[in-house]
């Protein structure tokens, strides 16, 4: 799989490490209820098709968000967390 790289174009998935789904960035308010923060840590969707999932990029040092299809193996977009998150 190659995964396009806003700072260094198409790269190799062995230079990226996968974090999980991008939902992870939307963590519970610190003093949200217990069922709040049980779901975020413990409740995970595996979805088959278009997924948004964190991906580290080691030579870059850059997270990105990466839509792929987890059917087809395409990847859709990648751009950093920093943008995604605007």
């Amino acid at each position: 799989m190659r995964i396009p790289c806003p700072c260094c174009g198409p790269r190799d998935r062995r230079e990226f490490t996968y974090y999980g789904a991008s939902v992870f960035l939307d963590r519970p308010a610190e003093d949200a209820a217990l069922e709040a923060w049980d779901d975020y840590l413990h409740l995970r969707d595996n979805p088959a098709g278009v997924t948004r999932d964190l991906w580290y990029h080691d030579p870059c040092q850059s997270w990105l968000e990466v839509e792929r299809n987890t059917v087809t193996h395409e990847v859709l977009s990648a751009r950093p967390v920093v943008e995604a998150r605007a």
